[in-house]
């Protein structure tokens, strides 16, 4: 048959370039009509290992590469088809009604007028649908570790389910230990009369393995000891990938490499242990970062951030920030926020980081003018993959004035927070797609001078809800309710009223311009806020993407949910880059407050929640 086929194209061949057209080379275009495809997700596999299909649109090619495309467009189907379990199928094709090895077909091409496409008919007869016969093992297998294979007689003999069953028992032998096992590629054998293929594995499982000496490759800067202090593997432990794998993020998790991999030693210890090498590559330690963002109701804002990520040696981070606020604003004036930022990672425990924080703010807002410095240290902790919490104390001196009484405050605070994150994002400039995070935040807080203590308490979460599959369009929700316990709403610093409207609550509205109001409509602040958005994100291509947004939200004096009820809407652009998304909105108040824009217009990095 591979001879007949090999004179076949060889004749074909000859023909064409002896037709003596000047036509024969002349690009030839074409369009497909594939058939007989059967169901269960094979069209698609089909068509993306079809050259004829995926090369289509690329323009028109001379006749004999279109002859010789077909004719190797039929091992690739054939073989997109034994990869479903067809295993006795069957691929014609034809081009403008004749087949590839007809001695018309020069001919015929030759005499199609000029731009007319070629038809091309593939038709494929996929035979019977072959299942899993007998599935044998040979070799010393764990009863437990056989589970794994998870491989039945009658099963569709998928060829990816039966490569994956070898794989699943490779790695359930090494997470039982066995570094050194080995499974053979399937040993397969077809009965095409009963459609059935009995497989067969080979399976070498060695001795059980213990974790051996630990070395580090590439280290420069970072001490060695920072490494096997945040490591969660030690020697001696059960060889286990998926261990191995734990310990190397947490390496990642210090943010002071570009790169960990993993490796075993050549060969065993004399004890019987298994080596492992961790290479590293150190990252930049030391990094420069601008920001900067607008709203028609704040201005513009800009910042620099030097950062230091290996201070003494083990991942200390330092992070040095100032920022230009007001900018451009009618309604609030320049300000500036200074910031001084040290975390010390592994602080007691391997989860647990300690943070110091200094920062000084002067800011004009349309609610009062503040200049205030503040002292904070926390301690942050991971519970686990999913939990998250920290505790802290602040020391605030805060020069407030509001409605021209200029008041000092000295504010002593103390945060605490627990955190839920399930979006699996851990890179910051990603955009969440499926998952929750939520966050419950409450700080008690006293007041020097004024003999005021209260407390605040917040809850908000955000919900993405991928309904692409592939994360282009996403419903996301976001929700947010605070109190404020202890004392009344004019008693409290304004700096620690709650306030809404702007960006993070109702988009429309300028910042803190909803609530409660002095004579003058001036913002007072309030006791209780909340809110709630639906947005719509779509993606357009890999630049573009849209977003939809309905905001609402109300402050009150008194208890949550009891003020009148204020929303926006508006309509939001994407620009990707590898520095996050570039978002710029425009919502409009559906409720119009007395003096309010018409519209408000927000620009920055990133998603808004």
């Amino acid at each position: 048959m591979q001879t007949r086929r090999a004179a076949g194209l060889a004749a074909a061949a000859v023909l064409i370039v002896l037709s003596g057209s000047s036509r024969a080379a002349d690009p030839q275009t074409y369009s497909v009509e594939l058939s007989g495809v059967p169901a269960g997700g094979a069209d698609a596999a089909l068509r993306g290992s079809s050259q004829l299909i995926t090369l289509q649109k690329a323009g028109g090619i001379p006749p004999f590469a279109l002859v010789t495309r077909a004719r190797e467009d039929i091992a690739r189907l054939q073989t997109a088809l034994d990869s479903f379990g067809y295993y006795q199928n069957h691929v014609t094709v034809t081009v403008a009604g004749l087949g590839l090895d007809d001695p018309e077909l020069p001919a015929r091409l030759d005499a199609l007028p000029a731009g007319t496409p070629a038809p091309v008919k593939v038709t494929v007869a996929p035979g019977p649908l072959f299942h899993v016969g007998r599935v044998r093992l040979d070799g010393t297998i764990p009863d437990k570790d056989r589970a794994a294979l998870n491989l039945h007689t009658g099963d569709v003999a998928v060829a990816a389910t039966v490569l994956g069953a070898r794989e699943r028992l490779l790695a359930a032998l090494q997470e039982d230990s066995f570094a050194l096992a080995s499974v053979s590629q399937p040993d397969v054998v077809a009965d095409d009369n009963a459609h059935t293929l009995d497989i067969t594995y080979t399976v070498t499982s060695g001795p059980r393995v213990e974790v051996g000496t630990i070395t580090f490759k590439g280290l420069k800067d970072v001490h060695e000891e920072l490494l096997r202090k945040a490591l969660t593997l030690h020697e001696g432990a059960p060889y286990r990938p998926s261990s191995i794998e734990a310990a190397r993020q947490a390496l990642v998790a210090l943010g002071i490499f570009s790169g960990i991999s993993v490796r075993n030693g050549e060969q065993l210890s004399p004890d019987g242990r298994m080596p492992l090498v961790f290479d590293v590559q150190e990252r930049p330690f030391h990094a420069v970062t601008f920001a900067g963002n607008y709203s028609t109701d704040l201005g513009i804002s800009l910042s620099v951030t030097w950062s230091d990520r290996n201070l003494f040696g083990s991942a200390e981070q330092l992070n040095l920030t100032a920022s230009g606020t007001g900018l451009g604003s009618a309604s609030t004036g320049l300000g500036y926020n200074l910031t001084s930022q040290y975390i010390q990672p592994l602080f007691l425990e391997n989860d647990q980081t300690l943070e110091f924080d200094i920062s000084g703010v002067k800011q004009q807002l349309a609610a009062y003018d503040q200049t205030a410095q503040t002292l904070a240290g926390f301690v942050r902790r991971k519970f686990s993959r999913l939990w998250t919490g920290s505790a802290g104390l602040s020391i605030t001196h805060d020069q407030i004035v509001q409605e021209r009484a200029s008041e000092f405050y000295e504010l002593l605070a103390a945060p605490v927070t627990a955190s839920y994150d399930s979006t699996g994002i851990t890179d910051a400039l990603s955009d969440p797609v499926s998952g929750l995070r939520a966050a419950a935040t409450v700080t008690a807080t006293h007041a020097f001078g004024h003999d005021v203590s209260f407390l605040v308490t917040q809850i908000s979460g955000s919900s993405y809800f991928d309904l692409s599959s592939d994360g282009s369009s996403v419903i996301a929700l976001r929700a947010l309710a605070a109190t404020i316990l202890g004392a009344s709403n004019l008693a409290l610093p304004p700096d620690q009223r709650l306030y809404a409207g702007g960006s993070a609550t109702v988009r429309g509205y300028a910042y803190q311009s909803l609530g409660p109001q002095f004579s003058d409509r001036r913002p007072m602040g309030a006791k209780s806020v909340d809110a709630g958005t639906v947005e719509f994100r779509q993606r357009i291509d890999e630049t573009w993407g849209a977003a939809a947004f309905v905001d609402a939200g109300q402050a009150s004096t008194g208890a949550p949910f009891d003020a009148k009820l204020y929303a926006g809407a508006g309509l939001g652009a994407r620009y990707y880059t590898p520095i996050g998304a570039v978002r710029l909105d425009v919502a409009t108040p559906l409720v119009r407050v007395p003096g309010g824009d018409a519209f408000e217009i927000y620009i920055g990095l990133g998603q808004a929640f």
